[in-house]
């Protein structure tokens, strides 16, 4: 595998292709991912759940994912490496900038935010310097707060017709990615086909460019199995045989299956 980019990323979904994203924490998963050919790691603030042992991401801090980042970057060499900003890591421009030029200068090529229309400066400021951005909409869990917990999110017209136009929104301000979290497979579809940049789904059905998971969900780890989840490594018997799996079964468009979505 050559390095990944960006245009790497683009020039996939322009040609059709799916590419597989997975979560890393450390350097050793780092390695084996990389390993594995898979296109894109994810330093996820969903450490806080599955390494921290928190109820959410919220107690998350700035410290614990430049450390994170810091250690997935030593452990990789080609996969293209996308970090999370925290918790309230970017309430304002000038934290913002701060907190995602120490992301990048620990390791990740592009950073990750939550939220729609009111992340459009945002996004514009970000892009404007030179910091590649990935959009995050539907179930956002660093604010399960104010959802009142993990649930699906666009499920009627009016939910779905404001996620549809925050897509175009951010697509406009300058992400080069999307990821689309628990909604309905037919939504999700809509806004991949509508969008020029990649989408990335989780619990978003079998018709986005790209699909994302926590290795621990995947590795049947967790102590909770989500829905949209599998374990592959039931299946296979190793770490390295289940990340294999995983790469190629989404790349063949076999998973997730209609029963890994939500209607």
């Amino acid at each position: 595998m050559k390095a990944v980019t960006i245009n790497t990323l683009k020039t996939l979904k322009i040609q059709g292709e799916k590419f597989p994203v997975i979560t890393a924490y450390d350097a050793s998963f780092s390695r084996l991912i990389e390993h594995a050919g898979i296109e894109v790691m994810l330093v996820g603030d969903s450490l806080g759940n599955v390494i921290q042992g928190h109820g959410s991401t919220v107690p998350v801090t700035m410290d614990d994912m430049v450390y994170h980042t810091r250690a997935v970057q030593r452990g990789n060499s080609k996969s293209l490496i996308i970090a999370d900003l925290p918790f309230m890591a970017y309430a304002t421009e000038e934290q913002t900038m701060a907190n995602a030029a120490e992301l990048m200068q620990a390791g990740a090529h592009m950073v990750k935010l939550e939220g729609g229309a009111w992340l459009e400066e945002t996004i514009l400021m970000l892009s404007e310097r030179g910091i590649p951005v990935c959009g995050h909409l539907g179930l956002t869990p660093q604010s399960v707060n104010k959802l009142g917990g993990y649930k699906v999110q666009g499920k009627d017209d009016e939910a779905a017709d404001q996620m549809i136009s925050d897509a175009h929104l951010l697509e406009e301000a300058g992400i080069d990615l999307l990821v689309l979290e628990c909604v309905p497979s037919a939504l999700a579809k809509q806004i991949t086909d509508e969008l020029q940049i990649p989408v990335i789904g989780i619990g978003a059905g079998p018709d986005t460019d790209a699909q994302v998971l926590v290795i621990y969900d995947m590795l049947g780890i967790s102590p909770r199995m989500p829905k949209f989840s599998k374990n592959f490594l039931a299946e296979t018997g190793s770490v390295e045989k289940a990340l294999s799996a995983y790469a190629s079964e989404v790349r063949a468009g076999t998973f997730p299956e209609l029963e890994h979505g939500f209607k």
